[in-house]
């Protein structure tokens, strides 16, 4: 899992370094609203993929592969959906977007071609969301890998030949992330097929029954809120660095990739824990639900400590690595320190996600997401107002503490209470 999930910011990280040394800010700006943009809708659709995790963890763990077959269809089914209403929004999000960031015209108009072009690939990648779920609630570690490293392959390959060979621009960039998409899709039906073959599940369909789409409606609606909270804040990373000028947008997109490195790591291993909690409370074993949980939050602190040390050494060289623009470079180093220290603060929220998506308790997730978003984020931004982008930062770093804070908490209060199965 943590394998799988470091390659993928490696994704945002070409597409930051080739752009990054095109002739202006403007192009790295751009593509930093344009992709963090999609970022923001089709994160929006990660509940997706969490909740058919824990779903199916659940199922696997009790053998009962014809519910398997049944989550996976009516998750599939709200996947294409959702990708169709996106598409269909598209120009109205897009004029959104525009009057939010008051960017410049030069800026906006990348980030518009970027946005125009990468929508197109919303049903392979919100698809892939729901079949990447399947297989981590399966148990099915290397498929994971397998296709996030497809997927980033073909991604960077595209971007060096369509941006820098063709000269295709940030319009170059999307369409290789849209034809890195569809390719992965086609490689995820592979690997679930073997799957599949491997407990002898065959590929029939059924149409799913009313109570699987209810169930999964009312367990979605939860994990979208909290997660349309999340990218609220992180969409407010964006506007207002874009309020904060071109080039602080263009630092913080180069320190936000960073930020998508900690959290894809210790998703890895948040990954794992909503596998294995998911299995265990399917069993209706509550004790290896705690020693699942325990195994995670200590390689979670081992990995947070690693990274903050790995970014304190080579932060410096990673930002010169992303962008060789002198203003971007400066800026970026200015606010390197909230980065080396974030990881270590933000273990908890990532590690204690997963265990509540093992558990299928998104009510949870929706409530402490919202108390760190008001106390944790706003509320702190909104006293170092005067901190500019440290103030930002700041805000960042209370979010992520509040919500590991908030959800061990509540953890602690479901174990005392027994009830960790229900």
């Amino acid at each position: 899992m943590i394998l799988s999930n470091i390659s993928v910011p490696l994704l945002g990280l070409v597409d930051t370094a080739v752009i990054g040394h095109l002739s202006s800010a403007h192009y790295l700006a751009g593509i930093a609203l344009g992709s963090s943009s999609i970022a923001v809708l089709f994160w929006l659709a990660s509940f997706l993929r969490m909740s058919t995790t824990g779903v199916i963890a659940q199922a696997f763990g009790a053998k009962d592969f014809n519910k398997v077959k049944q989550l996976l269809l009516s998750s599939l089914l709200l996947s294409l959906l959702f990708a169709l209403t996106l598409i269909a929004l598209s120009p109205a999000l897009l004029s959104v977007i525009a009057s939010l960031s008051e960017s410049s015209e030069q800026v906006m108009e990348q980030a518009g071609s970027y946005f125009s072009i990468r929508i197109w690939s919303a049903p392979a990648a919100l698809c892939n969301l729901v079949l990447l779920g399947l297989m981590l609630g399966m148990h099915y570690g290397k498929g994971p890998f397998y296709l996030v490293l497809f997927t980033n392959l073909v991604n960077i390959v595209l971007d060096i030949l369509f941006v820098l060979v063709l000269d295709f621009g940030v319009a170059g960039a999307a369409w290789a992330s849209v034809i890195a998409d569809y390719s992965a899709l086609g490689l995820a039906v592979v690997l679930v097929k073997k799957l599949f073959m491997r407990y002898g599940v065959t590929w029939s369909v059924k149409f799913p029954s009313k109570d699987s789409i209810a169930r999964l409606l009312t367990l979605n609606r939860d994990i979208f809120i909290r997660s349309l909270l999340l990218q609220l804040c992180f969409s407010f990373m964006t506007f207002y660095g874009a309020r904060l000028g071109d080039v602080t947008l263009a630092a913080n997109a180069v320190l936000l990739n960073f930020l998508m490195l900690v959290s894809f790591a210790l998703d890895g291993i948040a990954y794992a824990a909503e596998a294995k909690v998911g299995a265990a409370k399917g069993e209706n074993d509550p004790s290896r639900v705690k020693l699942w949980v325990n195994v995670s939050v200590f390689w979670g602190a081992v990995f947070a400590l690693g990274y903050c040390i790995f970014f304190a050494v080579l932060g410096p060289s990673i930002i010169t690595m992303l962008t060789n623009i002198p203003e971007v470079i400066t800026e970026a180093s200015m606010y390197l320190p909230w980065l080396i220290v974030l990881p270590i603060i933000a273990m908890g929220c990532f590690l204690f996600d997963g265990v509540f998506v093992g558990l299928t308790r998104a009510k949870e997730m929706r409530n402490s997401m919202f108390i760190a978003v008001v106390l944790g984020f706003f509320t702190p931004f909104w006293l170092t107002l005067e901190w500019g982008n440290h103030g930002l930062w700041f805000a960042m770093s209370c979010f992520m503490a509040m919500r590991g804070a908030t959800l061990f908490y509540r953890y602690r209060q479901i174990c005392h209470q027994g009830a960790l199965l229900q």
